[in-house]
């Protein structure tokens, strides 16, 4: 099939359908993925199945030969866990694909381009990334308090064990400054998680270490007059 008002200065004949050339890229990346595995289409169907969504051999040989009309989302999850890789890279097969189209009647963009701006990892203006951003901070918050407690803790044993007041002062010293580092983190990954419910969504979970940033939950089995 072929799309009009594609302009990249070919005869629209030759211009590929958007849908057609999505297809393409994954049908040449789950050939390309499959055989570097060392697999046949029935083993990665048998794989598929395996994972709880069969994708008959038929299928997959008509879908990498071009000859599948549709290619459901759920088949593209499935097949890029089957071959150990991840759907993204399936649609924008990166390095192997030079140039793609992300949209009907837009031009043709490096393929690097287009699977970061599919990933939201580069910012379209006007779009909204809903709460992306949020879970991002909230993970790299994670990972500082998570460091600061783990250099507190050294420097701690460090205190303990130093053989001179000079190396015990300076363990100390550290010691208050990942302690400082851990509340700091922790202080705004209350609050994000305070936004975030606000918001009505749920903060993702928090490892054991940090179980004391979120405020503990009322006991509402005794009266306000018992908790005071």
């Amino acid at each position: 099939m072929t799309q009009r008002g594609f302009d990249d200065g070919s005869d629209e004949d030759d211009v590929p359908e958007w849908a057609d050339r999505i297809k393409a890229n994954v049908a040449g990346e789950v050939r390309r993925r499959r055989k570097e595995m060392g697999w046949s289409a029935q083993d990665l169907a048998d794989r598929c199945e395996q994972l709880g969504h069969p994708i008959p051999r038929n299928v997959i040989a008509n879908m990498e030969s071009g000859r599948r009309a549709n290619l459901p989302l759920a088949d593209v999850m499935v097949l890029a866990a089957a071959l150990e890789t991840y759907p993204v890279c399936l649609i924008f097969p990166v390095g192997y694909v030079e140039k793609t189209q992300e949209l009907p009647f837009q031009h043709l963009a490096p393929t690097w381009d287009a699977l970061r701006r599919f990933t939201g990892e580069e910012e379209v203006p006007g779009h909204d990334a809903g709460l992306v951003p949020d879970f991002e901070l909230h993970a790299s918050l994670v990972r500082t308090a998570l460091a600061a407690l783990e250099e507190e803790e050294q420097a701690r044993f460090a205190a303990k064990t130093a053989t001179s007041r000079a190396e015990k002062e300076e363990a100390e010293r550290q010691q208050a400054k990942y302690a400082d580092q851990a509340v700091s983190a922790k202080y705004r990954l209350r609050y994000l998680r305070r936004d975030l419910r606000e918001e009505g969504a749920t903060p993702p979970p928090l490892p054991p270490a940090l179980r004391d940033v979120d405020p503990p939950e009322p006991d509402t089995e005794t009266t306000p007059e018992e908790r005071l």
